[in-house]
């Protein structure tokens, strides 16, 4: 409860640092590129090789659900499926620039994230049961990123690549979760998304929508637990906005 209360304390903090950023700088940022004739503040960036900056994010978490053969057979659930949670991201951004328009990007992040498993029951009398899964995720992901020409001192990108993230809060492995849907710690995924870049004399303010898919089966089959019986395959996957300083 007290992790929850944190988590949801801290995510409220950082939407609105998040919000006041984007307030405070993007009417200014627009106002002051197209009243320039060049590309002033690009320049200055593009003659680095690298550069290091943080991110700051909130994401939006869910499963990807398939049930198994005995799902259709079961008398106990009508329904199971999973409800988006909110979290936020912290993290540290690497870039390397290969050539004029591509980047190789390392973002270690830690990420906080909430998603639950909703059973709804086959009769009238049953109840609803839920399965909360928080989880605190280390995550490393590598990008290659796809940039446009330059243009008033912003430019538009696209991103895609592969991501590592275990959950360090994973309570896949306490004695209390005996009787509970278990899901595995580990997980891989594809990443995917798109962003501006704006130039200022000191940083470069990127927002970027990305999105995350899983690629292995998250779930930890029990075949003594009806909850886990009626699952074939658990995916992950995310919608994430962040907003990164670079410089």
């Amino acid at each position: 409860m007290l992790h929850l209360q944190c988590c949801k304390t801290l995510q409220s903090c950082l939407g609105l640092i998040a919000g006041l950023v984007l307030c405070s700088l993007l009417p200014v940022s627009l106002k002051a590129q197209f009243n320039q004739g060049s590309n002033v503040n690009y320049l200055d960036f593009q003659a680095k090789p690298y550069y290091f900056g943080i991110t700051l994010g909130y994401n939006q978490s869910n499963f990807r659900i398939y049930h198994s053969k005995d799902f259709i057979r079961n008398d106990s659930f009508a329904t199971v499926e999973s409800v988006n949670g909110p979290g936020f991201n912290l993290g540290i951004v690497s870039n390397l620039k290969i050539g004029e328009f591509f980047d190789i990007r390392f973002l270690p992040t830690l990420s906080f994230v909430e998603r639950t498993l909703r059973y709804s029951p086959a009769g009238s009398n049953g109840r609803i049961i839920t399965r909360p899964i928080e989880s605190v995720l280390v995550e490393m992901p590598f990008q290659v990123r796809y940039k446009s020409a330059p243009y008033h001192d912003f430019r538009v990108f696209v991103i895609a690549g592969i991501k590592y993230s275990y959950d360090v809060a994973s309570d896949s492995r306490t004695r209390q979760s005996a009787g509970l849907v278990k899901i595995a710690p580990t997980d891989f995924q594809i990443e995917y998304g798109a962003g501006i870049q704006f130039f200022f004399p000191y940083f470069i303010f990127s927002p970027e929508l990305k999105i995350s898919q899983g690629l292995n089966n998250m779930l930890i089959y029990n075949d003594r637990l009806e909850q886990s019986n009626v699952l074939e395959k658990v995916l992950s996957r995310c919608l994430t906005l962040s907003v990164h300083f670079e410089g």
